[in-house]
């Protein structure tokens, strides 16, 4: 079992962030994944910053798309990264956020197939190949090489993949060296990780890093854990699908109610709205010895990397410390 640890660099800046990975660092956490998303600090400078202010971190993008992205500029930044770190780079890609995508006046059609084609080209570049035609739909790259980047050798650079629904975690297990799978629960692991393993099986592939991105919040007081995890599982709950909502559980009635509260900006309806049910549902969250059999439960589902996921809980530095203390 491995542990990572999310940011986002929007509700902290890229000083708080790097102070927060060297406190990981310090209590053997693995892996920083920082997001990617347009309107906050970009990921790229942050992952450089925690390059160079930690020494044995993994850290990549968590994760990247390519709509917004080219396969030759990630690749790219991987290899930067890469050298900067010492070896230390791992990359995060996936179809892209769709709700998000529509705002940037980009049209995501055909995301899976998008990604796969961005995933294949991304490691010929950082293999030293140069890429020209081979009849691909979307990247058909005509005579592109990386010439001024350190490349990381036979090594390459650990590609995960950011995979929810089948025909992802099927590619996730076809071409990735990990997955990140946007769950806290073994139910929707036990749904994931069977697709994930046919897919590993059919290309002959042994290894396979299989990442829980959770919501994560922890504190002495269960109480303030979970009221802090509320909002989160609320945003969650609300944008799920309803065969989801059903594998938890859930009252369909009342996440209506919390979708139309959130979309209203009602705060204090949605704390309401609410419950334990869709706190376990969506998140970790609670003292450190409800924390620790949590993730203990996911380790028996099949996860192999546990990421500690935002919004860590009411005191984010508090929060790592009982993390390294009580959990990894």
């Amino acid at each position: 079992m491995t542990y990572g640890i999310e940011f986002v660099p929007g509700n902290v800046n890229v000083k708080q962030v790097v102070n927060f990975c060297k406190l990981a660092e310090s209590k053997d956490i693995d892996f920083a994944w920082i997001t990617n998303h347009y309107n906050n600090r970009h990921c790229y400078p942050t992952l450089a910053a925690i390059a160079q202010a930690t020494t044995t971190l993994k850290m990549g993008p968590g994760i990247m798309n390519a709509f917004t992205d080219t396969p030759a500029a990630m690749a790219s930044f991987a290899c930067t990264l890469n050298e900067i770190s010492d070896g230390r780079a791992v990359l995060g890609i996936g179809p892209g956020d769709l709700s998000t995508l529509p705002k940037l006046a980009i049209n995501p059609e055909k995301p899976v197939g998008r990604l796969e084609e961005a995933v294949v080209q991304i490691r010929k570049l950082v293999a030293g190949e140069q890429v020209s035609k081979s009849g691909m739909k979307f990247f058909d790259y005509d005579g592109a090489k990386l010439t001024g980047v350190t490349l990381p050798g036979k090594k390459g650079i650990p590609v995960y993949i950011g995979a929810q629904g089948p025909k992802v975690l099927e590619l996730a297990g076809k071409i990735g060296d990990g997955a990140l799978i946007n769950a806290s629960n073994p139910k929707d692991f036990q749904v994931a990780i069977p697709i994930i393993k046919k897919a590993c099986d059919a290309v002959g592939k042994k290894n396979f890093d299989v990442g829980a991105y959770t919501a994560m919040s922890i504190d002495q007081s269960e109480k303030k854990a979970r009221n802090a995890a509320k909002i989160v599982a609320a945003f969650i709950a609300a944008g799920s699908p309803p065969e989801l909502l059903t594998r938890h559980g859930l009252d369909l009635n009342n996440v209506a109610k919390i979708k139309a509260a959130l979309a209203k900006f009602d705060f204090k309806s949605v704390g309401e709205l609410v419950g334990d049910k869709e706190i376990d549902a969506f998140t970790i969250a609670g003292t450190p010895e409800m924390v620790k059999q949590k993730c203990n439960d996911l380790t028996k589902a099949g996860v192999t990397q546990i990421i500690f996921g935002s919004p860590l809980g009411p005191d984010m530095t508090n929060s790592i410390r009982l993390l390294g203390k009580y959990v990894v």
